[in-house]
């Protein structure tokens, strides 16, 4: 079997049907039904169950998936290392970003980065963290870059990027101003979540990290989220608050790169200051090419500004 086959196993189990794995692989439909049919016949036994129409790996293809997974993996750093050896600056490269990151992150990073290596092509896949982290571990993504769940992921490996904070967002003057204390652990002064618990909240997805961040601690404070409601639209999100119809809870990150500067105040949770470690995350053992390191550069110089 060469590689290109392997591929073909691990299409017929990504979509689970023989016709939109032939459509995904550029092959016909007989044909990878044929090549299906061949090894298992030279395997002796099943590698796949058809279950309402839909092909499901048995316990035999679930172990051959595996393989076949890791020694694509495995060719592919080989591939990507030999690359670099003898200096061949061409490739593809697939990045997962958050949404709301890619607004300010992508137009100080490509050209730059397009510059310098004009033979590597840039794939962008937006969503929220918990979908990159999976598209990680599948090997449809190089790179993600988003803020780390505190929950440590085995199959993943981080580089750190920066430390940010998130913080409790209220129109200008608001009332709660009056309940601020300086914070020694902050260059923002700090309110208790308590204070909050008659005003209405504007929340990201519990599928983002700030989400969940924000949730976990609203929760801990006995904040109850009824009065609540959910945007992924970090420009309106600011915009609302602004126009003083919630309170929300942004990364200063976010706010950094916002042009015009948001007409909002910012506070630190109160105990304790609420930080996260903003990384690029790629698959543990997954050899990285230069061009690749070289974005992971451009993000933390970016970062790096004042």
């Amino acid at each position: 079997m060469d590689f290109r086959e392997l591929s073909y196993l691990i299409a017929v189990a990504k979509f689970q049907n023989i016709t939109k794995a032939a459509e995904a692989l550029c092959i016909s439909q007989p044909g990878l039904s044929k090549f299906l049919t061949g090894l298992e016949n030279d395997l002796g036994l099943k590698l796949f169950e058809r279950i309402d129409k839909k092909y499901l790996p048995t316990y035999a293809g679930k172990r051959y998936l595996d393989y076949a997974k890791n020694i694509l993996d495995t060719k592919a750093s080989l591939d990507a290392e030999l690359a670099d050896i003898i200096k061949k600056d061409f490739g593809a490269l697939y990045i997962g970003i958050p949404n709301m990151r890619c607004t300010y992150m992508l137009p100080k990073i490509l050209p730059a980065f397009n510059k310098k290596y004009p033979n590597v092509k840039i794939n962008i896949i937006e969503g929220p963290s918990a979908m990159l982290d999976k598209k990680l571990l599948e090997g449809d993504l190089d790179l993600a870059f988003y803020s780390k769940h505190p929950e440590i992921n085995y199959g993943l490996e981080y580089e750190k990027i920066a430390v940010e904070e998130l913080l409790i967002c209220v129109q200008k003057n608001h009332p709660v101003k009056k309940f601020s204390h300086d914070n020694p652990a902050s260059s923002y002064k700090k309110i208790d979540l308590s204070i909050l618990k008659n005003e209405r909240l504007i929340l990201l997805s519990p599928e983002q990290r700030t989400g969940q961040i924000s949730r976990l601690y609203l929760k801990q404070a006995g904040i109850n989220l009824t009065n609540s409601i959910t945007i992924n639209n970090m420009p309106a999100i600011i915009e609302l608050t602004e126009k003083g119809y919630g309170v929300s809870f942004i990364f200063n990150s976010h706010l950094r790169y916002q042009s015009p500067a948001p007409e909002i105040d910012c506070f630190s949770f109160g105990e304790p200051c609420v930080k996260s470690d903003f990384v690029a995350a790629f698959r543990k053992n997954y050899y990285l090419p230069k061009y690749a390191r070289d974005f992971i550069s451009y993000v933390k110089k970016l970062y790096a500004e004042k």
